[in-house]
């Protein structure tokens, strides 16, 4: 036992020998200027020396402070402070026990994923001779099912650790209870290891024990496509961005006044009468593509269908097939008195081939996104004026009643019961929900945009954050109809910061999300936009830890920031010069 032991040590003490004499041997042809010392659990920079041994920043990072996790872990977390060389090719995953064939297909996929991120991050640097092979064991105890779902238990419990009796290999366990549960134990795993650049090399953290679990089961990102288009794969790298944060849903806001941004095979007229064009219209299959990429990623896809009002002119088809006025106000002048913005347009709730029509919509839905227990149904931006025009016999708010009513029983006809969840967005009108609709109450959310509406409206709803004053990150942008600046910028620390839920009740609070707008956004400066903003929610939603956006918390958030650049090519904004980024302690 004690010659095994000794050997173990020995060739962890030759691969250290290797990673400075490799360094040392590149030297000549590529001097790096600083190396990083470990002082008192602080990365310090020092000027290189041709004789001094070198050490990268971000391997000073890994290995010398508390810095590498993003979202923090709410459990148990221990962390070893050496490391051992490893190669994407040589991981191998092992399944020890599953609950169904979906989940064993999904958790292949996820790992395949792993690997190839791993991969991408190596760049066919080399730098030593010899690798650990790492051996990553799952066991998924629990659900069955392999999608995310409100019910999802997201837990797990992750160890890194030398393989007993075999030398040169690392041992991984994970163990959760969901497909879910254990691809962000993957997720978490990815940010154990990281490349080199001084050693040519991906190195991994040689133990580590962590027990993870989320706070809020809600954990969301919308991104507007009505106002202006994103490519598929645009949308695909935005989903690579939530994965290493733990994001878990994907709110697509696709239905609006400007444009009907895809085409439903069961009700193509919708897409016809108000999209762009042929060439900013995602079809079924781009849906398909986009929910499936989520789902290997632990992310679920909510298609708004954003009614009654804001759906300008994409119901105006009505009287041609024979179905009458299906809607009202469409490009009305002054625009301003029937809407936020043009062309308005409202739909007729007396219209009973409206509900037949919504049945096949959130049909479609659930067949090209997998989602069946949480739907979104819009209800912003509703007017007053455009009802009071055509019905004048009834109040608006009774009319907004009545049409949820109906909408929520054609949501039902789809499985035949109601979904767990059903969002829309608060506004005045919510307050009725609790006495008129009572029969559904349990069944409806509020996507609260506004504090006011918080405070005046939710209690006793189910309910997701979404307050723009803090986690709208368009904010700050200004309006494209208004003088003014608009409201401000809301800070990745402001957004950071926001716990109303620790103070006052919100309600039966699900989770949060934060909203990107995109009325003065377009293709190529999403990343930008977003990121790493987002990221900032993502850690107040899953760990809510009680400390605000301190010193420490942007030291992490600015290794997370260069991880999201570097292993994704995600295109995050800096949050601090990237002096502060090599003199980390000096700007804390």
């Amino acid at each position: 036992m004690m010659c095994h032991s000794m050997a173990h040590h020995l060739k962890k003490f030759f691969l250290f020998l290797l990673i400075v004499l490799h360094v040392k041997a590149s030297r000549r042809f590529n001097q790096p200027l600083w190396t990083w010392d470990c002082i008192n659990g602080k990365c310090l920079p020092i000027k290189a020396t041709i004789s001094g041994r070198l050490q990268s920043l971000i391997t000073c990072n890994m290995l010398c402070s508390t810095i590498q996790l993003w979202p923090q872990p709410t459990g148990s977390v221990s962390l070893s402070t050496t490391a051992v060389p490893v190669r994407a090719d040589l991981f191998q995953l092992q399944v020890l026990d599953f609950t169904s064939q979906p989940v064993l297909e999904h958790l292949q996929n996820a790992f395949d994923i792993f690997r190839q991120e791993l991969s991408f991050t190596e760049e066919q640097l080399r730098g030593f001779d010899e690798w650990y092979k790492v051996v990553v064991r799952v066991r998924i105890n629990g659900s069955g099912d392999p999608r995310m779902r409100l019910d999802t238990d997201e837990s797990y419990a992750l160890s890194v650790q030398p393989e007993a009796g075999s030398v040169g290999t690392m041992a991984v366990y994970i163990i959760a209870n969901s497909f879910c549960g254990a691809r962000h134990a993957l997720e978490t795993l990815t940010q154990l290891i990281w490349l080199d650049p001084y050693a040519g090399s991906l190195l991994m953290l040689e133990a580590a024990t962590i027990q993870d679990a989320p706070r809020f089961r809600y954990r969301g990102l919308m991104i507007d496509t009505v106002h202006n288009y994103f490519p598929v794969d645009e949308l695909l790298r935005t989903i690579d961005a939530m994965a290493t944060c733990k994001l878990n849903t994907f709110h697509w806001h696709a239905t609006g006044a400007q444009a009907f941004s895809i085409m439903f095979n069961s009700v193509p007229q919708l897409a016809k009468f108000n999209a762009y064009g042929n060439t900013t219209i995602y079809t079924p299959d781009d849906v398909r593509t986009i929910a499936r990429y989520a789902r290997f990623r632990g992310i679920r896809v909510i298609l708004e269908i954003n009614v009654p009002a804001q759906i300008g002119q994409a119901w105006d088809w009505g009287p041609i097939l024979g179905l009458g006025d299906l809607a009202y106000c469409s490009n009305l002048e002054p625009w301003y008195l029937y809407c936020d913005e043009p062309p308005c347009g409202q739909l007729n709730p007396r219209n009973d081939h409206i509900y037949n029509i919504l049945e096949r919509l959130f049909l479609e839905v659930t067949q090209l996104t997998g989602v069946d227990d949480l739907y979104h149904i819009g209800g912003n931006g509703m007017s007053d004026r455009c009802w009071t025009q055509y019905f004048n016999d009834t109040e608006p708010i009774d009319l907004w009643i009545n049409f949820t009513r109906k909408t929520l029983q054609s949501l039902q006809k789809v499985k035949g019961n109601l979904p767990n969840l059903t969002l829309i967005w608060s506004s005045q009108l919510c307050e009725k929900i609790k006495t008129d609709l009572k029969e559904y109450v349990d069944y409806i959310g509020l996507q609260a945009r506004n504090v006011a509406w918080n405070e005046n409206f939710v209690s006793g709803m189910r309910t997701v954050l979404s307050n723009e004053d803090v986690w709208d990150l368009n904010s700050g942008m200004g309006a494209w109809h208004e003088d003014s600046e608009g409201a401000p910028y809301n800070s990745w620390e402001k957004i950071y910061e926001y716990r109303p839920w620790a103070s006052s009740s919100l309600g039966l609070l699900e989770g949060g999300e934060a909203t990107v707008w995109s009325a003065t956004l377009s293709s190529g400066g999403l990343e930008h936009r977003v990121w790493p903003r987002a990221a900032a929610l993502a850690e107040r939603l899953w760990s809510d830890r009680p400390e605000g956006a301190t010193r420490p918390v942007q030291a992490r958030l600015d290794v997370y920031r260069a991880r999201l650049n570097t292993r994704y090519n995600v295109k995050a904004e800096p949050i601090w010069s990237l002096w502060c980024s090599h003199n980390t302690y000096t700007c804390l």
